[in-house]
């Protein structure tokens, strides 16, 4: 159904929950639910970790049973009890995180408990046939040979599409499809699920992203603290709309200056590098003479496509990684390859780093937030009780983490919770809280790589402001992000990195998305007057 067009009859719908109510303990995850979502269109659900959304879908899949209320697939009353029985009335889920087998091929990921027989070869050849008419009818491509581990993000996501479509999914769950993709894979996604809105399949799209919400959805369902609080077609509505119905309260995820205000001028120049090079093991140069200059009082957002070096050049200025060339200036010492600032010495320079990957770098799940909340800072006096053993002032530790939870909003205020229970943005708040508290001080100088993927609204509104905020203090702060928007919103100024190298610099007055864009793409930089035009 186009945007606009009138939603088909209530007895026609593809989905239909009424009155669902679930709890855990005392948290009311979903609180007398209703949800009626029309066949052949994409439906939008959005909310804050916690709202509920998740919960919802899994009830939907039969991860989870609802303590009361009724669900309708196409018109017929259904009990799902189970993934199975979901499958078996044409419902599928693709998860943020992929539900694949790293070591097997794509071809036998999909055949993976659906086998149509006992013969391996036959079973391959008959599954191999229907992904080839799937994908010829689809556009999905995927290289059904290649081992998964082998295969790029945006095509493990589509392995994951054609699996449900393979077995029969007329009614696709997409749980944060595009936290990991870049544009392109973005873009390229979109153009996939408009295709299968087209064919007929019903599409239900959780997402933080309200502007991917606007591009692509029909009708959206807006859930806060348990409850519906806005179903709406989305010519109805606006991304502030939204963004207001999430939160409870107007939002602000714009510049945080006035249009035309004066600018603060940044002051003395807090680190320096210079002809940084880095060589992966292939021998593929992944930063070519790269220098930049980061000065108190002053945010500089890096932009780029994924994979053009941005990762290394975080890597290289917190100590994570040695180049094989290039000089660093930083609090009066110097540092040349292959001598390098380690991560210690990054530390007591007052250099803090937010890594790109929260769950790999930036915490240990199974460790309780207290424990999370003092990685790479155990050894600091404050911590170290010393003596034989090297035992830690643990009550110390937990103190700390409960002032950082308590200054950075981090919910539940548990520090005795495992990391891995906190929703994402909780995550990431609690990782910046350490990186900006733990040192005893305000960092000198900040390096946040994605400082919100996979975050909600208010956690975004909420990091936005301690980044301008410790800005604002004298620091410096680095943010790489794959998000356009979100370089625009906080960045002074803009460096743009291609293929490794600085494609261009920009004061914040001359960015758009065009010029940034004509940047990221190799092309250069458009004259002033074309800019301006």
């Amino acid at each position: 159904m186009p945007p606009g067009t009138s939603p088909a009859p209530a007895e026609q719908a593809a989905v239909c929950m009424r009155g669902i109510d679930k709890r855990f303990g005392a948290v009311h995850a979903n609180n007398q639910v209703n949800l009626t979502v029309h066949p052949g269109t994409v439906h939008g659900i959005v909310g804050e970790n916690g709202a509920g959304k998740s919960t919802l879908m899994s009830i939907l899949y039969g991860f989870y049973q609802a303590d009361s209320g009724s669900i309708e697939i196409e018109g017929r009353p259904a009990q799902i009890p189970g993934s199975r029985e979901a499958i078996a009335l044409g419902i599928g889920m693709v998860h943020q995180h992929f539900m694949l087998v790293d070591t097997l091929s794509a071809l036998d990921n999909v055949m993976l408990g659906a086998e149509p027989g006992w013969r391996l070869s036959a079973a391959r050849a008959e599954v191999r046939s229907g992904l080839d008419a799937l994908m010829h009818d689809t556009g999905l491509r995927v290289d059904l040979d290649a081992l998964v581990q082998d295969l790029p993000v945006g095509e493990r996501q589509r392995l994951e599409i054609l699996k449900a479509l393979f077995r029969g999914a007329r009614i696709l769950i997409l749980d944060e499809p595009t936290a990991v993709l870049t544009p392109q894979e973005t873009e390229a996604l979109f153009v996939t699920l408009r295709q299968l809105r087209a064919r007929g399949t019903t599409i239900l799209l959780i997402t933080h992203k309200l502007k991917e919400i606007m591009a692509l959805c029909d009708a959206v369902t807006v859930m806060r603290g348990g409850k519906v609080v806005l179903d709406t077609a989305i010519a109805d509505t606006s991304i502030d709309g939204l963004a207001e119905a999430m939160v409870g309260r107007r939002v602000n995820l714009g510049r945080s200056a006035k249009p035309g205000a004066a600018r603060h001028e940044p002051g003395v120049v807090l680190l320096q590098a210079s002809g940084l090079g880095v060589t992966d093991e292939l021998g593929v140069a992944r930063l070519a003479d790269v220098g930049l200059q980061l000065r108190a009082g002053e945010i500089v957002g890096i932009a780029g496509v994924s994979g053009n070096g941005q990762s290394e050049l975080l890597d290289v200025l917190s100590g994570l990684r040695v180049p094989h060339q290039g000089e660093l200036q930083v609090g009066g010492q110097s540092f040349s390859a292959p001598r390098w600032i380690s991560t210690r010495q990054a530390r007591d320079l007052r250099i803090a780093h937010v890594p790109e990957d929260r769950h790999r770098r930036g915490l240990v799940l199974p460790f309780d937030a207290w424990e999370s909340a003092a990685l790479g800072y155990q050894d600091r006096a404050r911590y170290a009780g010393g003596g034989i053993l090297g035992w830690m002032r643990q009550r110390v530790m937990r103190e700390d983490c409960a002032q950082m939870m308590d200054r950075y909003d981090v919910r539940p205020r548990n520090p005795a919770l495992r990391s891995s229970k906190f929703s994402g943005g909780n995550q990431q708040k609690l990782v910046l809280a350490r990186e900006a508290f733990a040192t005893g001080t305000e960092p000198q100088v900040l390096l946040v790589g994605q400082p919100t993927r996979g975050v909600d609204i208010g956690a975004i509104e909420f990091i936005h402001g301690r980044l301008r905020a410790m800005r604002d203090a004298g620091g410096a702060v680095l943010v790489v992000s794959s998000e356009l928007d979100e370089i625009l919103a906080l960045a002074d100024r803009v460096i743009v990195m291609n293929a490794g190298r600085v494609a261009g610099e920009l004061p914040i007055e001359q960015c758009s998305e065009s010029a940034i864009g004509r940047l990221m793409g190799g092309a250069g930089a458009a004259e002033p007057e074309q800019a301006a035009a």
